[in-house]
């Protein structure tokens, strides 16, 4: 079956960098997109970045571009999210997801077009 296992979360200041894994086992990841969403306390699920199934490109929602990055290994099956320059505001629990479609030929920023998710990872950012 599909699963998906994040990791890597924890607590940093403020300015300081931490990177997310997404494991992904059960399917043919190199064909798949895949998304990292968040959810902070209070407020509903935004979109954070996607990776293109073929890994060649990749879309960020405005409030991480410049800071956050995505990336993939499709040898491991794996998805990262690297991300610099943490503000407070970007404490939060993160999600990965897989595209509900294969080689869909778009990125997408909604969550109702990713099937699968993680269990999520907590990221505190604190001052």
């Amino acid at each position: 079956q599909v699963q998906l296992v994040e990791s890597g979360g924890g607590l940093v200041q403020v300015g300081n960098s931490l990177r997310l894994s997404c494991a992904a086992s059960g399917f043919f990841f190199r064909s798949y997109a895949m998304g990292w969403f968040r959810q902070a306390p209070g407020k509903e699920r935004e979109f954070v970045a996607a990776s293109h199934w073929n890994g060649n490109s990749a879309y960020y929602a405005d409030s991480v571009k410049g800071r956050f990055s995505i990336s993939r290994d499709n040898a491991k099956s794996t998805v990262y999210l690297q991300m610099n320059s943490l503000k407070l505001e970007d404490t939060a629990v993160y999600y990965c997801a897989r595209s509900s479609v294969a080689q869909r030929l778009r990125l997408s920023s909604l969550a109702t077009e990713y099937d699968y998710w993680g269990q999520g990872t907590q990221v505190t950012v604190s001052s």
